[in-house]
């Protein structure tokens, strides 16, 4: 006190005794949140259903209390379940005992397989818990314990709960609990015995008993009846006799193709070691009552064979190693890294081939060289031997890949290398194509990776497998090198690529599937100029793709092919030049039927006079009855350029110059002229296939909603269409305005290409040349956690398990939202690949189960059943045994245990032979099996008894009120959870 620590002064203090003490708080603390919560009064609910508490839905609602400065956390828990009417039960209800009292003689949900531990042990639907807030606290003295459940008394008593409230004592992981609950009349104490080492007069019925009867005291002579139920848990541990199916992958098989799950293309699935690591069978004895059984130190009546209830649960492995999630785990590794390619090989990766001896006096002379001669065969020898010379000659005979492996893998990515498809004049690009419709074959759109047909997810399957298998990431980096050397070889000799859809590049796809569409697009384009350039058309050696140079409507038709074979007859040097220049022209003819209509000095307007004598070319076809307003001349469509195709970085590009322009009337316009160039060659064309045409010619051919029609009546009465131009067009220094009067009447073939595929696809091979592995692994991540998906799928389909079904659905969903944007988090990816490694687990686990049960060996009936318990083993936490110990699962289960029996007990090796089948298919009889039923089964690793009894205490004249004693017995522990009623109204 005050006074006391200041003697000296005259300051008189008064100790006001009426102020609320810590404790006095702290109830009021409890009894707030209580009253917060309408936990006051008997809210009585219907009985329990079987199973309820597992099936149903748990709820739970937290609070923070203080005592002083320690913190307790306060949370009820509670069932989730249908209100019930209150009709008629009134009167009834102020007499009636607490619902959690009734819930103590529930026999419909003993030993529940999952729910909260005071639930197990008590019985109770609902119930609130006060323990301490942090982890590391814990009451430990039996002052503060009992201080606490007199707290809980007074606030129980004061607020008029009903809901049992149980205080956590001691350290967390020894889950002690002591409580408390009260009705009208009546209190419940929960009181709990935890040991480590067990008592041995406890270890059986007789001495439980004897505790049970001793702490109930009851006074009447002839005891009520003690309601029993026992359950006795045996583990098995050992599966020697059954070899985990998973054989582990033959690497050297590999390029002779013996091991069906290590193809190149086929992505390995499942465990690398049994995912079921243990079987718990329960055995249970649900009603006896005392005097039924025996079971004491010398003699127990309890046999599991003949327990009337069994039911199975399955502990799985920890992590087990799954090939499918290590192989996409081990790609993604890569993304990591920051070596570029030359430093990984250290070497230069892409030096030019067969040119280290050549004399610089040569340089010259290349320039003026003819077309090399086409190459007579196609083969991987002489499309990557020479590469494989290069890299020898600077690494040494060693190569991360060797020869075997890499000729298997080119093969696999390049199948026309190796036929001679080329030379009979089909297309490389439809080789062994799955049907391109169904849900699986479109994933890639979801996830922007690549079609599963395509090169780009083959050459992800096999940088995989190479990084998993053969070398890691130098063998990545050699392959990665081989690729782009391929590239190369095929743009240089007019090879299409196999496994790319013709047409532009698909923006739904990765961009490196984009670049390889860009290439081959230049290829195409190469391949159609060529053609034009050969003497003679019937030559029997061609290396170019029929079907590829023609499509009708606005692409090069048959007409512009003629065209440009006559055109470029007199060329001798192919467009395979290194011409990069941006004025770079179709070259012009000679003669003269072709320069006397170029017309280039002809008005801007291009009216009829000037045109008159100007020969129309490159018409494509007539359109419609529509003819020339000024002449009456029929319209043409003219044979226009393909517009440049794109891939997404290009447009991206594109998109930030145009944006860098401004919004000045200068950027604008700079703009605008940018983006006419197609604008400005239509027009050229059309100049050039109706000679005498106007501005308003083309806008009806090329927008056709910009021309306005109307109808009027001219002098002489009648009704005619009158034509001009939008008000858009009309404007003053309109684009389309300043393009026709700048447009020259030039056919397509002779106009500079929109295209410049000899840029392009040097641009794209430096680009595939630049790639590390890492951001190689990036781009093609998309297409493994493809390929990874549908090989999930393809394996569910043989087992078909429902919820593996609903989680392939959310990986999907998932992977299309984290996918499809560019640089996706690494955490994400991760959580990709642990939910499909997940998944591998589960499909490992029911292919264990249903090797360990022999499904395949039953008949057709007893299989159907098998299969149903072994799916249910996987989606439920326990499982019924149809039968128990005499029902066909049942039987398994009794074999597989005295297997391990035998391999416990006896050292020959002779033992562990497994049971006849026809003892497994007989149904055994009890008496048959009871001589060698001891030591079927190994000692049970938990022993789980609940007594009940309704019994008047503390006086005979009280209230019968139940009482319940729960008892689990392990190695290690063993536990007393007593729940004991009494009347406090007469005692």
């Amino acid at each position: 006190m005050a006074a006391d620590s200041e003697p000296e002064s005259e300051v008189f203090e008064i100790t006001d005794f009426t102020t609320a003490s810590e404790w006095e708080r702290f109830i009021s603390k409890v009894e707030e949140v209580l009253n917060d919560w309408k936990l006051i009064g008997n809210s009585l609910g219907k009985p329990l259903e079987k199973g309820i508490f597992t099936s149903g839905t748990w709820e739970e609602k937290s609070d923070e209390i203080s005592f002083a400065d320690f913190r307790f956390s306060v949370t009820h828990h509670y069932l989730i379940q249908e209100s019930t009417d209150k009709e008629g039960k009134d009167e009834e209800s102020e007499d009636a005992i607490p619902q959690s009292m009734q819930d103590l003689l529930c026999m419909n949900n003993d030993f529940p397989p999952r729910a909260h531990c005071l639930v197990r042990w008590y019985g109770l639907r609902e119930f609130v818990v006060i323990a301490p807030a942090a982890h590391g606290d814990a009451v430990l003295s039996e002052s503060k314990c009992n201080l606490l459940l007199s707290s809980v008394s007074i606030a129980l008593g004061n607020t008029g709960c009903q809901v049992p409230l149980f205080v956590q004592i001691h350290h967390k992981w020894r889950r002690m609990y002591v409580g408390e609950c009260q009705g009208p009349g009546v209190r419940t104490d929960f009181e709990m015995v935890h040991l480590r080492k067990v008592p041995n007069q406890y270890t059986h019925l007789s001495g439980l008993l004897d505790i049970f009867k001793s702490k109930i005291g009851c006074p009447l002579t002839p005891l009520p009846p003690v309601s029993i139920a026992i359950r006795f848990t045996y583990v098995l541990q050992d599966w020697q006799q059954y070899f985990w199916p998973q054989q582990p992958p033959d690497i050297d098989a590999l390029v002779g193709g013996e091991v069906g799950g290590l193809e190149f293309g086929k992505l390995p699935f499942g465990a690398c070691e049994d995912p079921i690591s243990e079987l718990h069978l329960a055995t249970t004895w649900p009603h006896l009552t005392e005097g039924i059984i025996v079971d004491n130190d010398v003699y127990s009546d309890l046999d599991p064979i003949q327990a009337p209830h069994w039911s199975v649960r399955v502990r799985k492995a920890d992590n087990p190693q799954c090939l499918l999630g290590d192989f996409v785990t081990e790609f993604l590794k890569i993304c990591r890294r920051k070596e570029s390619t030359d430093e990984i090989l250290g070497r230069s990766t892409f030096e030019e081939e067969g040119r280290e001896v050549a004399d610089i006096t040569h340089a010259l002379s290349k320039l003026t060289e003819p077309a090399p001669v086409p190459i007579h065969k196609l083969s991987v020898s002489n499309m990557v031997h020479t590469a494989k010379k290069k890299i020898r000659k600077h690494r040494g005979e060693e190569s991360p890949l060797n020869n075997d492996v890499l000729n298997t893998i080119l093969l696999f990515l390049f199948p026309d290398a190796a036929s001679e498809k080329l030379f009979d004049g089909t297309t490389s690009t439809d080789n062994n194509n799955p049907p391109s419709e169904g849900e699986d074959y479109t994933l890639y759109n979801q996830f922007k990776s690549a079609p599963s047909d395509s090169l780009t997810y083959k050459l992800a399957l096999c940088l995989c497998m190479i990084n998993f298998y053969h070398g890691g990431l130098k063998g990545v980096a050699h392959l990665w090198q081989e690729f782009v050397l391929e590239m190369r070889f095929r743009w240089e000799n007019n090879f299409l690529i196999p496994g790319l859809a013709s047409g532009p590049p698909d923006l739904r796809c990765c961009l490196l599937h984009q670049k390889l569409q860009m290439l081959n697009c230049c290829i195409e384009r190469k391949q159609a100029r060529d053609e034009g350039k050969k003497p003679s058309p019937s030559d029997n050696v061609t290396n170019t793709y029929p079907g590829n140079t023609g499509k009708a409507g606005g692409q090069l038709g048959m007409d512009h092919l003629r065209d440009t074979e006559k055109e470029k007859g007199e060329m001798g040097k192919s467009w395979d030049s290194w011409s990069d220049s941006e004025e770079e022209f179709f070259e012009c003819l000679s003669d003269t039927e072709e320069l006397k209509g170029n017309g280039q000095e002809t008005g801007k307007k291009g009216g009829p006079k000037e045109t008159a004598n100007l020969k129309p070319e490159g018409r494509l076809h007539q359109h419609g009855k529509l003819t020339l307003l000024h002449n009456g001349e029929p319209l043409y469509i003219p044979v226009t350029q393909e517009p440049a195709p794109m891939t997404e970085d290009l447009l991206e590009e594109q998109s930030e110059v145009l944006a860098k322009l401004g919004t000045s009337a200068e950027g604008a316009h700079l703009r605008a002229r940018m983006q006419s160039a197609c604008l400005l060659s239509d027009m050229e064309s059309f100049k050039a296939a109706n000679p005498g045409c106007f501005l308003e010619d083309f806008v009806r051919w090329y927008s056709p909603r910009d021309y306005i029609e109307e109808e009027v009546t001219d002098e002489k009465g009648n009704v005619i269409l009158k034509g001009e131009l939008s008000a858009r067009m009309k404007i003053p220094s309109n684009m389309w305005v300043e393009a026709w009067e700048t447009a020259k009447p030039i056919p397509a073939r002779r106009q500079r290409r929109l295209f410049d595929d000899t840029r392009e696809a040097e641009k794209v091979l430096h680009y595939l040349a630049m790639q590390k592995p890492a951001d190689l692994a990036r781009h093609l991540l998309p297409c493994v956690i493809h390929a990874a998906v549908l090989k999930v799928k393809e394996e569910e389909c043989l087992e078909n398990i429902s919820s593996v079904k609903k989680i392939i659905k959310q990986i999907i969903a998932h992977s299309s939202k984290v996918l499809h944007f560019p640089n996706p988090e690494d955490k994400k990816l991760e959580e990709i690949i642990l939910q499909i490694t997940n998944v591998e687990a589960i499909i490992a686990r029911a292919r264990s189960l249903k090797a360990k049960f022999g499904t395949e060996k039953c008949e057709q009936e007893e299989k159907e059943d098998l299969e149903r318990f072994v799916s249910c083993l996987l989606e439920q936490p326990e499982v019924s045994v149809t039968g128990a110990g005499r029902g066909h699962a049942g039987r398994i289960i009794h074999k597989l245990f005295v297997n391990a029996q035998r391999l416990t007990e006896s050292s020959d090796e002779a033992a562990a032979v497994a049971l006849p089948e026809e003892d497994v298919k007989r149904p055994g009889c009890p008496e048959e099996r009871r001589q060698n039923s001891v030591s079927d089964f190994p000692p049970p690793a938990g022993r789980e008894l609940i007594l009940r009894a309704t019994v008047p205490r503390p006086a005979p004249y009280s209230k019968a009120l139940p009482q319940r004693m729960y008892s689990v017995l392990t190695k290690e522990d063993f536990r007393l959870a007593g729940a004991f009623s009494s009347d406090t109204s007469f005692f």
